[in-house]
């Protein structure tokens, strides 16, 4: 699994812990994840994809976008 991380090295990156990736992988919660075997991988692009999803807009400038029609 060359060029992955490691759930150790994923957490790191993520400010978070190594159990918490663990158990939101139970939950199907998280950032995307590839499982070989008993082996877990995290693509970094992947982990940039889930912080990027995790930004939340304020109220102040969801006023300003334009509204789908």
């Amino acid at each position: 699994m060359q060029g992955l991380l490691s759930t150790k090295e994923a957490a790191e990156r993520l400010g978070l812990s190594p159990g918490t990736l663990e158990v939101w992988r139970c939950l199907g919660k998280g950032p995307r994840y590839i499982k070989i075997g008993r082996r877990v991988g995290y693509d970094a692009s992947d982990l940039d994809l889930y912080v990027e999803s995790c930004k939340i807009i304020p109220l102040e400038e969801q006023a300003n976008l334009p509204r789908p029609r």
